[in-house]
């Protein structure tokens, strides 16, 4: 099985290759002072839909509904009650969609469309978009498009008024991938007069281009020494650790080179990081910060740093509204939200473990080790337990099935897991004495 194929990360970039010259067309009429404020917002949405019916055919219209739906509940409800009923119906659509993907796959034992996974990764990002929007509006920093009114004269001008919204919910270069943009960074983007409209830097497209180049070659050569070996099924020992870890690679150069095209995108339609943002807004986070990722030996902060939009967005939907077990908490809810296949509930739930289990072990060690070489042996050997644990528990979460799972669990792999499980034990023991 192809897993790079089953989750359509190239097909997802083929799309949004496609869609980079109609970010450069939009970037360009921005200049113009004939390309008014309602033209872009159209512009964006016409092309949110061509892309959606492109990618996804007929199941464009799982992404078109709940975006209606939402824009409907946003337009029509008070600020206090609009994000508890837009988050409630966007989960449970999305989690009906992964239930017909779960049906298909271990009930009928049939592979599903590709278009179909893309449906569903776009599904994903829209439930960030949504639950971003419903948040803004319940903090008050952004205004409701009828105020929570429903008389007549309000709903009168109401397709004028929520046309930001659902372009919000639909705008192209987002569609597919990218980081979280927040509605009032969208907004301030689009609204922004020509004469302030940033140009196109030719120099950071460039260089995103030369990352992407770069990683494929990576994947060409980690593909090739990786068919080499043998499959989880077949190693032995020590070999099967080589196994998850050149394969967990192969799957972290994939997400990178996705991940710098999606902030390409971005980039080429105003909407990336150079575009600068105002005071009231958030900052524009690209998703992937390859050095951290790759250098961290601490669990917690890999975990921050993965995709790190949608950390920042867990965050503020989770975390800091759980009063008890936050980390369990979120990491339970972004099982939820990838689909809540065997794989997938192990492997957060052990990755919140870790997390916890990180914290204890490096307060211990700031404590206890005090010279630099000790320190340095420290920091060589957590570096390489953090990659072999995020290694275990990425191919748990993309392997997915039960059958995968258990092979996965009785390899040598669970050995660093355990490692961890163990130290949490006797640290958090040894907290509860000393308190």
């Amino acid at each position: 099985m192809d897993w790079l194929q089953l989750f359509c990360l190239h097909p997802v970039s083929l799309y949004q290759g496609a869609a980079f010259p109609f970010a450069l067309l939009f970037n360009y009429l921005c200049i113009m002072d004939s390309f008014s404020t309602r033209a872009r917002y159209l512009f964006l949405l016409a092309g949110g839909g061509v892309l959606a019916l492109a990618a996804m055919g007929p199941y464009a219209l799982l992404i078109i509904t709940p975006a209606l739906c939402a824009v409907a509940l946003v337009s029509s409800r008070g600020p206090q009650e609009v994000h508890g009923l837009t988050f409630s119906f966007q989960m449970g659509w999305q989690t009906l969609c992964h239930l017909g993907l779960h049906y298909t796959e271990y009930y009928l034992q049939e592979p599903a469309s590709v278009r179909f996974y893309i449906a569903l990764s776009s599904l994903m990002l829209l439930t960030q978009r949504v639950t971003s929007l419903s948040l803004d509006i319940r903090e008050g920093k952004v205004e409701a498009a009828s105020g929570g009114t429903r008389d007549r004269s309000s709903l009168s001008g109401c397709p004028s008024e929520a046309l930001p919204y659902v372009s919000y919910l639909l705008f192209f270069p987002a569609l597919l991938g990218g980081p979280l943009c927040s509605f009032q960074r969208f907004r301030a983007c689009v609204e922004r007069p020509s004469s302030l409209h940033p140009g196109l830097s030719l120099w950071a497209l460039g260089w995103r281009g030369l990352q992407i180049v770069g990683l494929e070659c990576l994947q060409v050569a980690l593909r090739r020494v990786a068919s080499a070996g043998a499959g989880l099924d077949h190693c032995q020992q020590l070999e099967c650790i080589y196994m998850v870890w050149s394969t967990a690679g192969l799957f972290k150069l994939t997400y990178y080179s996705h991940w710098i095209l999606d902030d390409c995108l971005l980039h080429a339609a105003g909407f990336g990081s150079e575009a600068g943002h105002g005071s009231g807004e958030e900052g524009y986070i690209p998703d992937v910060d390859m050095w951290t990722l790759e250098t961290t030996h601490r669990i917690s902060v890999f975990a921050r740093q993965w995709n790190r939009s949608t950390a920042r967005w867990l965050r503020r939907l989770i975390f800091q509204k759980s009063r008890r077990w936050p980390v369990l908490q979120t990491f339970a809810f972004s099982a939820w939200w990838h689909g809540l296949h065997p794989g997938q509930v192990f492997g957060f739930l052990c990755w919140s473990v870790m997390v916890e289990a990180d914290y204890l072990i490096h307060t211990f060690a700031n404590e206890s080790i005090s010279s630099w070489p000790l320190r340095l042996l420290y920091r060589a050997l957590t570096w390489a337990h953090t990659q072999l644990i995020i290694a275990y528990i990425m191919l748990a979460v993309e392997g997915r099935s039960l059958s995968f799972l258990s092979r996965l669990c009785c390899s040598y792999n669970s050995i660093f897991p355990g490692v961890y499980c163990v130290l949490l034990f006797l640290l958090r023991k040894r907290k509860q004495k000393c308190n």
